[in-house]
């Protein structure tokens, strides 16, 4: 009998907008220095892989040139993939050394928290290492010495932008130049964890001391309007990233973190689940049909949400039956969040309905601090 095996490809690994920026700027000073345009170029990454980079298109006036690279996020479904990074180079006269700044379409800083400082061009210290160890070997090759100055910038940044939680971080005007490591691993959770530190960071250092954790936009569209006396800045979206996120909002010291969620998240959360994606969804049904057994319910209910096909099913039988259990599982949340944070943080937990209506809230009497 012919067995069919099933095959995965290997996917494919890319390269940050700061390894391009790096690629970038070393065509620009190669050419800069008079020599032909390269058509690729090798960049030591921050990990210490060497990568041959292409280059997409070299210009050169009298006294500049620039380079432009085509960031390839390999199969990281990435908002930067496919982004043209530039480099403009010009000798420098008056100064020794590589110096950085940001042009067209890189944001910029304005808001504290985060690894470069407001008024800074979002350029993160990796890849400006990156690019100064990019323009160094160049003028070393072409054994010249002195300083350089290197533009960055992106032409379709600040539309790329607008897709980004980038204004949320206080980075106007255009997208960050990141990179870790300088390349990006397919559907990698890293770039994601990173956003939550930073946006955690960010709150931090605007003083807020509540801060409002959401899974996505939606959720945090009602918790915004439910908490409009907090600062845009309190809001950060923290994915499936469950654990993760709670042990980081203990290590920032924050007095209280309320968990704003649709049941279905909520559900997984109040399991201690450390990561709440999709494939949970079977167990936390049956848990929580457990749960509804506990609460007195008998089979004609029990039965029905163990065998649902989602939480959105369950949900509507439970506001029918027996809606006590929301509030059972907004508290099985609070006691998950804190249990994660090493019991750093006070939690609170908001249910939000699929119509946007509160279908429990385990701090409801109390006064937001």
């Amino acid at each position: 009998m012919n067995q069919r095996r099933k095959t995965r490809r290997k996917l494919r690994s890319g390269f940050t907008t700061g390894t391009a920026a790096a690629a970038a700027a070393r065509a620009a000073a190669i050419v800069l220095l008079g020599t032909e345009a390269p058509k690729t170029v090798n960049i030591r990454l921050l990990n210490g892989e060497v990568w041959q980079i292409p280059v997409q298109e070299c210009r050169k006036s009298s006294d500049e040139a620039s380079c432009t690279v085509i960031k390839d996020a390999g199969d990281d479904p990435d908002v930067t993939n496919q982004a043209v990074i530039g480099v403009r180079a010009r000798l420098s006269h008056e100064t020794a050394g590589v110096q950085i700044t940001g042009g067209q379409g890189v944001g910029r800083v304005t808001k504290p928290g985060l690894e470069v400082p407001p008024g800074e061009a979002a350029i993160n210290p990796g890849p400006c290492r990156m690019i100064r160890e990019a323009v160094h070997a160049a003028m070393a090759e072409a054994g010249r010495t002195g300083g350089m100055h290197v533009e960055v910038f992106v032409p379709k940044g600040r539309e790329i932008s607008a897709r980004t939680l980038n204004h949320r971080l206080g980075i106007v005007g255009g997208i960050s130049i990141l990179g870790t490591t300088g390349v990006v691993r397919p559907l990698s959770h890293e770039a994601y964890k990173a956003t939550i530190e930073s946006a955690f960071s960010v709150a931090a250092a605007c003083s807020a001391k509540t801060v409002v954790c959401t899974t996505g936009r939606r959720s945090e569209r009602h918790a915004q309007q439910m908490f409009a006396d907090l600062p845009a800045e309190a809001f950060v979206q923290i994915g499936d990233y469950f654990a993760e996120s709670m042990n980081q909002a203990g290590d920032r010291g924050f007095d209280r973190v309320i968990l704003a969620v649709f049941f279905g998240k909520a559900v997984k959360m109040a399991q201690a689940a450390p990561h709440t994606h999709a494939a949970r969804a079977r167990l936390a049904l049956e848990q929580l049909a457990k749960w509804t057994r506990a609460a007195g319910a008998d089979d004609a209910l029990v039965k029905p949400i163990s065998a649902a096909n989602t939480a959105r099913e369950a949900f509507f039988m439970l506001e029918k039956q027996c809606p006590v259990m929301f509030s059972d599982v907004a508290a099985r949340v609070v006691q998950s969040a804190e249990n994660f944070s090493g019991n750093r943080i006070a939690a609170r937990a908001v249910l939000f309905d699929y119509s946007g209506g509160v279908a429990a809230d385990t701090g409801a009497k109390e006064a937001l601090r």
